[in-house]
């Protein structure tokens, strides 16, 4: 038995010298194992190599038990410490770490916001907790959705009954031409999350009317009216008044555009205080009749989310009170102010 120790022995230490794997030197053991037991069993009893290798089988079959139950063991640990492995590695999973307000995803995402003095942590804090409606997935919606989800607004609900054509790409940015005849919302809704996935997304695909509005707009802080006629621009106007809501409004034709923050409840007019009644048949056309610069809804849909952002973290000062005009063509900016109405029919009573 010494002498197949001594082989065993010289295996191993040559394999490691020549750095063989370790399967092949275990392979080339258990031959030598085989190659014992075979000569135990095929030589008669008394031979001299059955002598030199102890004399018979049993004491290597008794080995060769021993290693093996030894072999198995090591498996079967090996096996039940992989299985606690996968399960602390399935239960870390599913139940995160302890956490702030802000994932160390986002502190790195909305790092430009928090360095601003006017916005900072608790500024973006309010703009993760606020919830915002936008009336519209168009031209003054694209821009709109996509700054507010890049700005890291909690909650965005969109509403929109309309489907993607190709004429709408032009301006309409969050769409593209991939989603063409998907519904505008559930195109927004992809647009949003491919710039941030930590935002909720409300779509809602269906046409903003009054049963629904008040409702709906309770459900928001804040509403966004990107609508590009003024059928629906008085909708919203008296379901926020109704609700208590500020909207802040944009309108655009061809070159020129205005914003504007309509909020009775915070001093500010409503659309009737400014606008009674609609405009005169083709005094007010819309964008399919009398076109519109690509760029000009960008602009004007920007600003509508910097004044949604300003309200939310109470930023510097928006335009209550007040309309931003502005002239694409000559470019030229206007500020003026506007006034409620005391005898307003929608907001009179405020």
């Amino acid at each position: 038995m010494i002498l197949v120790l001594l082989m065993a022995a010289a295996i191993w230490g040559l394999g490691m010298v020549m750095k063989t794997p370790v399967q092949a030197r275990f392979l080339m053991l258990a031959l030598l194992y085989v190659a014992v037991l075979f000569v135990q069993f095929a030589l008669p009893d008394g031979h001299p190599l059955r002598a030199q290798l102890g004399g018979g089988p049993e004491q290597w079959l008794i080995l060769g038990g021993l290693v093996a139950a030894f072999l198995a063991y090591r498996a079967v640990l090996g096996r039940v410490r992989n299985l606690a492995r996968a399960s602390e590695t399935v239960q870390s999973a599913e139940t995160p770490a302890p956490e702030g307000p802000f994932r160390d995803v986002e502190l790195e995402r909305y790092a430009r916001h928090i360095v601003l003095r006017e916005i900072g942590g608790p500024g973006q804090r309010r703009l993760k907790e606020a919830r915002v409606l936008v009336v519209g997935a168009g031209g003054l919606g694209s821009p709109a959705l996509l700054y507010l989800a890049a700005a890291g607004v909690g909650t965005i609900g969109v509403i929109d009954d309309d489907v993607v054509s190709l004429s709408n790409l032009q301006r309409q940015i969050v769409h593209t031409d991939a989603r063409s005849d998907t519904p505008k919302v559930f195109s927004a809704e992809i647009g949003m999350h491919a710039i941030n996935p930590h935002v909720t997304v409300r779509p809602y695909n269906r046409r903003l009317t009054a049963d629904i509005a008040e409702e709906l707009f309770g459900d928001f802080d804040l509403i966004l009216d990107g609508s590009d006629s003024f059928a629906t621009r008085q909708l919203v106007n008296a379901a926020a008044v109704a609700a208590g809501r500020p909207v802040i409004a944009g309108a655009i034709t061809q070159w020129e555009g205005q914003v504007t923050i309509y909020d009775p409840a915070g001093g500010a007019p409503c659309l009737a205080c400014l606008f009674p009644g609609a405009p005169a048949p083709g005094l007010a056309p819309s964008c399919a009749e009398a076109g519109v610069v690509g760029a000009l809804p960008g602009i004007i849909g920007s600003v509508m989310a910097l004044e949604a952002i300003k309200d939310i973290t109470g930023a510097g000062t928006t335009l209550r009170g007040a309309m931003l005009l502005w002239d694409g063509l000559d470019a030229d900016t206007r500020r003026v102010t506007v006034k409620r109405r005391a005898n307003c029919p929608v907001c009179g009573d405020i």
